[in-house]
């Protein structure tokens, strides 16, 4: 029986366990400070129990009023892509909706979710045509 880990910060869930190293070098970039030194407070979960798995397990797996609102998912496209987007899943207001997120904007993300700045929608109706965030407009 599956079971989301316990944790102060958001989850960086690995769910492809096909390259070692793409997995440890998303973890070091996903972490890493701002230029105005923000950083996404992730914990980085590896565990081959959740090898494969998919938004709607995710969802099963943490009800709408458990411990986390969102999570993030490290699949075979972040550690494949050029780009390293990883997978962002809302888990209360449109559980299953999802979007991408590039590692250096995780920061933004991760920070305005997790005390409820902004709403994850202001996140996914921000995207790029592609459905990956890369960062607000600058004005």
């Amino acid at each position: 029986m599956w079971k989301l880990p316990k944790s102060n910060n958001s989850l960086l869930l690995r769910t492809d366990f096909s390259d070692e190293t793409a997995w440890t070098a998303l973890c070091t970039t996903v972490q890493m400070p701002s230029a105005e030194g923000f950083q996404a407070r992730l914990d980085c979960v590896s565990d081959t129990d959740y090898d494969g798995l998919t938004v709607e397990q995710l969802i099963a797996l943490a009800p709408k009023n458990g411990d986390y609102t969102f999570a993030f998912i490290a699949d075979r496209i972040a550690l494949t892509s050029p780009e390293q987007s990883v997978l962002v899943v809302d888990l209360y207001d449109e559980p299953g909706r999802t979007f991408r997120v590039t590692p250096s904007e995780m920061w933004s993300v991760e920070n305005n979710l997790s005390i409820a700045n902004m709403d994850y929608c202001e996140f996914a109706d921000s995207v790029d045509a592609d459905g990956v965030f890369r960062g607000f407009p600058q004005v």
